[in-house]
């Protein structure tokens, strides 16, 4: 019978954000994946946490149940992952399934994370201010802010 454990593994590296504190890491073990674990563990953490969407950490951001509570920082990489499997025939096709449309809203959304994501590899080392202004500069240019709307039918 096999038994489901975690190994909870929370990470630090701001060097890619100009940050000046070391890279550091920490790994706790649990016989299970119950969310009380990174709520014990996070428990005196105040600041920012990004995580993925597991729900045992949302009691973490609710004010009304931790005094200072964490401020989420949501994942692109995440959200990117829906619409890209919505945008995804190959796979589909790959795993010898009848190929379903490829959604266009899915396609554009794909194609504007992908833009984001490229701005982030630019800026990547830079400090707080030169991010923010590259970010604020280029996310609003073509192309992430498409003006055409992509319709179901594909139009």
């Amino acid at each position: 019978m096999a038994v489901l454990s975690a190994i909870w593994t929370y990470v630090r590296d701001d060097r890619p954000y100009g940050g000046p504190a070391p890279p550091a890491a920490v790994y706790y073990a649990s016989s299970d994946r119950r969310g009380q674990h990174p709520q014990k563990h996070l428990a005196a953490f105040t600041g920012i946490l990004q995580a993925d969407c597991y729900n045992g950490f949302e009691p973490l951001f609710d004010p009304q149940k931790k005094a200072l509570p964490i401020t989420p920082a949501f994942c692109f990489a995440h959200a990117r992952r829906g619409f890209f499997e919505l945008a995804d025939i190959e796979k589909t096709a790959w795993d010898g399934q009848k190929a379903k449309p490829v959604s266009p809203i899915a396609l554009e959304a794909v194609r504007r994370l992908d833009a984001l994501f490229e701005i982030e590899r630019a800026i990547n080392g830079r400090s707080a201010d030169e991010r923010r202004a590259v970010r604020q500069e280029r996310s609003s240019q073509d192309t992430c802010n498409s003006t055409r709307r992509p319709t179901p039918e594909g139009g």
